[in-house]
């Protein structure tokens, strides 16, 4: 089986197709299917700007497409940034001006008042463009002062994983090998669900 992840970004397709080989399901990217339609993320919700781009990408290509939509919420901030994560300062996928903006929106709160969460949505669509099903995964964590450690993207080097009970507990995102990160991440507590759902959705379409 195949199935079109409706991003260029190498990172979530490398963690994607991961965790589907096993199952024998081969990840395209847009690139390969002649590229996708732009569209415009103005849902207000996680879930609905994923099942936006998932379902614009199956009728677009007649493809099982599967979008997600992710980003940090910060509790002092009101949960920003939320939706416009990848754009909180302006320029979609500036993680360097990102992380400065987070970093001063901060200043002066203490650890206790630090709490966040990463938040990810993936949605499936069929390839007519129906929904077949969405999938959310959390990850509880606190931002850092300052960044930490050389892996990962995005907020990762500000975000200290927190959970208890749990082997990478005291260490940020930005610390974590791939694998580690995988285990306890938003998009891989989301894939997981993906991973577990896949055979009988596919099963189910082909019946």
């Amino acid at each position: 089986m195949q199935l079109l992840l409706a991003s260029e970004n190498v990172h979530k397709r490398e963690e994607l197709a991961g965790m589907l080989a096993p199952l024998g399901v081969r990840v395209l990217a847009p690139h390969e299917v002649g590229g996708l339609p732009e569209v415009v993320e103005d849902q207000p919700t996680f879930r609905g700007n994923a099942i936006k781009k998932a379902q614009s990408g199956a009728r677009a290509t007649g493809h099982w497409c599967l979008a997600d939509d992710s980003g940090l919420e910060v509790e002092i901030l009101g949960g920003a940034p939320g939706v416009q994560s990848a754009r909180f300062a302006g320029a979609h996928g500036d993680d360097a001006a990102n992380l400065r903006l987070l970093l001063e929106r901060l200043d002066g709160y203490e650890e206790g008042d630090r709490a966040a969460r990463f938040v990810c949505v993936l949605a499936l669509a069929r390839p007519d463009g129906e929904l077949a099903a969405d999938f959310r995964g959390t990850v509880s964590g606190r931002i850092l002062h300052e960044p930490r450690g050389e892996s990962g993207f995005g907020y990762d080097p500000v975000f200290l994983f927190t959970e208890p009970d749990h082997p990478q507990t005291g260490r940020g995102f930005a610390e974590l090998t791939a694998r580690e990160k995988g285990e306890v991440s938003h998009r891989g507590r989301a894939l997981g669900e993906l991973a577990r759902r896949l055979p009988e959705l596919f099963a189910a379409d082909r019946a």
